[in-house]
C-alpha cells in the first residue's frame, strides 16, 4: 500500500526559492548592501561621464578626502550606537591641528611629542563628555555643542586668527606620502575601520555597546557597566577627531583655525546613510565606511562633472535623501516580512 500524501488534494507544495533568489533577498535585507550598491552605481555613472574621475591622481585625492570624512564618521558612529551624538568632532579636529602646530612651532616641541599630546588632550575632552553624560545626565547634544563652541573659540584665541606656518616635515610626511600609490591617510582610515569592526563584532565590549544603545536600563540591570561603555565611545570619537586634525595640517602644511567647520554634519550624514540608527543600538562599521565612501564619490564627482557650486549642495542633499528613503523602505519591508 502506497504512503498517503500529507497534502490536501487541492493544496500545492510551496515553491522553493532558488539559491540566487535567496542570495538576492539576503543582500537586500542587509543594511549595508544598499549603500554598497549605491557606491558602485554612483562611481560607474560618474566615471562614464567624466574622464578625469578614474585618473590615479584623482583617486588619490579622494583617498585623502575620505580619510577626513571616514575617520570622523567612525568615531561619530560609536557614539551614536550608544544613543548619543557628538557635535564637536569637526571643531575638535580643527582645534587639534592648531594645538599640534602651536606646540611644535611656538613651543618648540618635537613633532611626535606634539602629536601625542594633542591626541591625549582630545581624548581627555572625550572623557569629559562621557563623565558629563553618564554622571550628571547632561544631554549629549548640549555638552558637545558647548565643546564645539569652545573649541572654535580656543583655536582663534591661540592663533589670533592667523595660520601657523613652518611645521615640522613629519606632518606633511604623514599626509602626503604613499605606500604603493595609496595615500597614507587612506590607510589610517582603513586601519580605524578595521579596529572599530573588530571591537564591535568580535569582542564582549562591542556587544555591550550595542546592548547599551538598544536598551540602556536593561543593559544596566544585567550587569553591563553602561557608564564606562558610553564614556569609551566619546573618548574614541574625540581621539579620532584629533587624528584627523593632525592629518589635515600635514596635508595643508599649515595649521589654519578655520578648518573643521561643518565636518560634524558630514560625519553624521555618513553614519546615517551607512545604516546607523540615531536612536542607538543599530548599525555596522561596514555600512559606515560605505556611507563615507558614497559621500566622497558624490562630492568629488560633482567637481569632476563641473557642476555649479550653487547646485552642488542641492544635488548632494537630493542623493542623500534618496539613499536614506531607500534604506528606510528596505528596513520597513524586510522588517515586516520577518514578523
Amino acid at each position: 500500500m502506497s504512503a498517503q500524501s500529507t497534502l490536501a488534494p487541492n493544496e500545492a507544495a510551496p515553491p522553493r526559492r532558488s539559491a540566487a533568489s535567496t542570495l538576492v533577498r539576503r543582500l537586500a535585507a542587509s543594511p549595508e548592501a544598499g549603500v554598497i550598491i549605491a557606491c558602485v552605481v554612483v562611481f560607474v555613472a560618474i566615471a562614464a561621464n567624466a574622464e578625469t574621475y578614474t585618473a590615479v591622481g584623482n583617486l588619490q585625492v579622494m583617498g585623502r578626502d575620505l580619510s577626513q570624512v571616514g575617520i570622523l564618521a567612525i568615531g561619530e558612529s560609536l557614539v551614536i550606537l550608544t544613543g548619543g551624538i557628538d557635535l564637536s568632532v569637526g571643531a575638535l579636529a580643527g582645534l587639534a591641528g592648531i594645538l599640534a602646530g602651536w606646540m611644535n612651532v611656538d613651543e618648540g616641541l618635537p613633532a611626535p611629542l606634539a602629536i601625542l599630546l594633542t591626541l591625549v588632550v582630545t581624548a581627555g575632552v572625550g572623557l569629559w563628555h562621557g563623565v558629563m553624560v553618564t554622571r550628571l545626565n547632561v544631554p549629549p547634544f548640549v555638552i558637545t555643542l558647548v565643546t564645539y563652541t569652545v573649541a572654535q573659540g580656543t583655536a582663534l584665541a591661540v592663533t589670533s586668527g592667523s595660520p601657523i606656518n613652518d611645521l615640522d616635515p613629519l606632518f606633511s610626511n604623514l599626509s602626503q606620502y604613499y605606500i604603493s600609490q595609496v595615500p597614507v591617510p587612506a590607510l589610517f582610515f582603513v586601519g580605524a575601520a578595521a579596529v572599530a569592526w573588530f571591537v564591535l563584532e568580535r569582542t564582549y565590549v562591542g556587544r555591550q555597546i550595542y546592548a547599551v544603545g538598544g536598551n540602556r536600563e536593561a543593559a544596566r540591570l544585567v550587569g553591563i557597566p553602561t557608564g564606562r561603555r558610553i564614556t569609551s565611545t566619546y573618548v574614541a570619537s574625540s581621539a579620532l577627531a584629533g587624528l584627523v586634525g593632525v592629518l589635515v595640517i600635514g596635508r595643508m602644511n599649515v595649521a589654519d583655525p578655520s578648518v573643521g567647520a561643518g565636518w560634524e554634519l558630514t560625519a553624521i550624514a555618513a553614519a546615517v546613510v551607512g545604516g546607523m540608527s540615531l536612536s542607538g543600538g543599530e548599525g555596522r562599521i561596514a555600512g559606515i565606511a560605505a556611507g563615507a565612501i558614497l559621500l566622497e564619490f558624490i562630492t568629488n564627482g560633482l567637481l569632476a562633472l563641473k557642476v555649479s557650486p550653487y547646485d552642488q549642495q542641492v544635488v548632494q542633499g537630493a542623493v542623500l535623501g534618496v539613499a536614506i528613503l531607500l534604506d528606510r523602505a528596505r528596513a520597513r519591508y524586510f522588517g515586516r516580512s520577518r514578523s
